[in-house]
């Protein structure tokens, strides 16, 4: 009797706005983690991403799925490069470097190896802007390797990252963004929100909820980076890493910012239902915002004009800034100013979001329309 007491004054007194917004929180991502669904689902996206980054990195040091790679030889190269003809290598003779280098830019053969080189392997592969990691493998030692067209980026590679910057902000938006419009209907039709109301204020409840599902999405995003780091540095791909670091790191700044962005979006938007069955005609046009950025990036992954409109756009910015860092197209302050946007643009939704859903949150039955919502 005493204990239940002292629970019943212990949770009647005052709570300050940001403790209550924390206890939402943490009651949104104790429920999320309790879930086994949620849990294997997670589980099975990190495994993906990781299988994916290992299963790529190791067909780049195989080759790929191009066959053997061509090579051409000149003079005293012939006898180190010539045991490798038919071991995943084709290998033909030139007659001198001039032919061989000719053959490498016209791409009859992925790269060529001609005596010379500070190495003690006395050998120098000649290549158009990438050396074939598999022929650096075969050989005793590595040598000196001549770019012939070098260039900053490689479009095949490019595209590869483009899909994955838009894979993984598309599928954490989508996910945590429908977990909160459930969770807010669920409460609403369930009239459990009135009882939390008698607490908490409703700003203070959408707050929490942004707060619980921004922690648990940015989470997921670290834990997916981190695995994709572990993943390139165990099948040899530092480079890239090295090459996408900045790239990465400002992905989980602004995708932790543009979340907050959506998160109030599906919250307040989903205020204005009663039923689950009507929350996705209330929050397709958040869904809208988060797929023109995955297709966005995809498809003008090489046009810089759209690329830099795209990462000043707060919805896009997640995506389009940290694909321009990583081609080396964007400036210093350029993340900066993005994210300055953002914050203002978090401002604006979040002011109008919580008005929308302190106006709706109570009102059971038909849809409420935004205009009404905003008026009150």
């Amino acid at each position: 009797m005493t204990t239940t007491t002292n629970t019943v004054r212990s949770s009647s007194r005052p709570v300050s706005g940001p403790q209550a917004a924390w206890l939402v929180a943490e009651r949104e991502i104790t429920t999320r983690l309790r879930s086994k669904a949620f849990l294997i689902s997670t589980g099975v996206l990190l495994l993906l991403v990781l299988g994916s980054v290992l299963f790529s990195g190791f067909m780049a040091k195989n080759g790929g799925f191009n066959g053997d790679t061509k090579v051409a030889v000149v003079g005293g190269a012939t006898e180190a490069v010539q045991p490798l003809d038919g071991n995943g290598f084709e290998v033909t003779e030139a007659a001198d470097r001039a032919e061989a280098e000719q053959a490498v830019l016209d791409g009859d053969v992925d790269a060529a190896v001609i005596p010379g080189g500070d190495t003690p392997v006395g050998l120098m592969i000649l290549a158009e802007d990438s050396a074939p990691m598999s022929l650096l493998q075969a050989l005793s030692a590595s040598p000196e390797v001549e770019l012939l067209a070098p260039t900053t980026d490689n479009p095949a590679l490019a595209y590869v990252i483009a899909i994955a910057f838009g894979v993984v902000f598309m599928m954490s938006a989508i996910t945590f963004g429908t977990t909160i419009a459930q969770s807010v209907v669920e409460e609403k039709q369930t009239r459990i929100v009135e009882i939390l109301l008698a607490t908490v204020s409703a700003r203070t409840m959408l707050a929490g909820k942004i707060l619980g599902n921004s922690i648990l999405a940015l989470a997921q995003v670290v834990a997916i980076a981190a695995l994709a780091s572990v993943g390139m540095l165990a099948t040899g791909q530092d480079l890239l890493l090295g090459e996408l670091g900045t790239a990465l790191i400002w992905f989980g700044i602004l995708f932790a910012f543009g979340f907050v962005l959506l998160a109030a979006m599906y919250g307040a938007l989903a205020a204005l239902v009663s039923r689950q069955e009507d929350i996705g005609s209330v929050t397709s046009p958040v869904m809208m915002l988060v797929m023109l950025p995955y297709v966005g990036v995809i498809v003008f992954y090489d046009n810089p004009t759209i690329l830099s409109i795209m990462s000043y756009v707060p919805f896009s910015a997640p995506v389009g800034m940290p694909m321009r860092l990583y081609l080396g197209t964007a400036e210093w302050w350029e993340p900066i100013a993005s994210l300055g946007i953002l914050a203002v643009s978090i401002a604006i939704v979040i002011t109008l979001g919580s008005r929308i859903y302190s106006n709706s949150i109570l009102r059971i039955g038909s849809r409420v329309k935004i205009g009404e919502a905003l008026k009150g």
